[in-house]
């Protein structure tokens, strides 16, 4: 599977995408996986990346391809 996606019309790599959906830089990110689900807001396909935004915390993070929603597991 490739590492660097299509998001937004920008290819991005793990880190990236998991930084789009965080707001702001993270640690370390796992590699890109389709989620296997639709956008609610567009219908379009959603990404998700498992990321460390913290030392101790590890998050699963999903991303529209096309537009900008995104949402994370956390509580």
């Amino acid at each position: 599977m490739p590492e660097n996606r299509v998001v937004e019309g920008r290819m991005v790599t793990a880190e990236k995408l998991a930084e789009l959906i965080e707001g702001e830089s993270v640690l370390e990110a796992e590699s890109i996986e389709d989620a296997d689900r639709e956008c609610p807001d567009c219908g379009g396909d959603v990404l998700t990346v498992g990321y460390m935004p913290t030392v101790t915390e590890f998050v699963s993070g999903y991303k529209c391809q096309e537009c900008s929603w995104a949402e994370t597991n956390r509580e």
